[in-house]
């Protein structure tokens, strides 16, 4: 089994702001962006396609021609709870920041998750996924899943995982 997992294209949020699964803006490029997307998948045919619910994975699934995407809660970026939508330096002003930026891993955010929480429930969607006897899927999502994904798939460790992040509009073929 193939499973090919894309990232969204650029968002409209200013640089350092932490917006996990805040429903946030494309960037005005978003169609030449996701021209670049549909371009690499063209020709691949794939038995089923999932997104995240989160607008801007599925205003990309739609434009790639998926607009009957399956949507899967499972597949949405780390729930940054309480800093959402919050800058870096608000969060670092948070007395539970140092724990977090310690322990990011297994470090339950404010009334969020922990990278573990999210890892588990993209395991378990994967899981789900190979269940089934598909040659190739497609996943439109998040940063956050994809590195999730490489951790599952044994080709990062969790600690590495965010050092690797993919760009934006990006994907990353597993194969099982």
């Amino acid at each position: 089994m193939e499973i090919y997992l894309i990232r969204h294209t650029s968002i409209d949020v200013p640089a350092g702001y932490a917006y996990g699964q805040t429903d946030v803006s494309l960037k005005p490029t978003f169609e030449s962006e996701a021209l670049n997307v549909r371009n690499r998948l063209n020709g691949v045919i794939f038995d089923h396609v999932w997104s995240s619910p989160l607008s801007r994975c599925v205003r990309l699934a739609a434009f790639c021609g998926y607009p009957d995407a399956i949507l899967d809660e499972r597949i949405k970026e780390l729930n940054f709870g309480d800093w959402e939508m919050k800058t870096w330096e608000e969060i670092s002003q948070d007395p539970r920041s140092s724990k977090w930026f310690n322990d990011w891993i297994n470090f339950t955010l404010p009334n969020g998750e922990s990278f573990m929480d999210q890892y588990n429930r993209v395991s378990s969607f994967l899981d789900d996924v190979r269940k089934h006897r598909f040659e190739k899927v497609c996943v439109f999502t998040h940063g956050g899943v994809l590195a999730c994904a490489r951790v599952y798939a044994g080709e990062l460790e969790a600690k590495d995982s965010f050092s690797h992040i993919v760009g934006y509009g990006e994907s990353i073929k597993l194969t099982f």
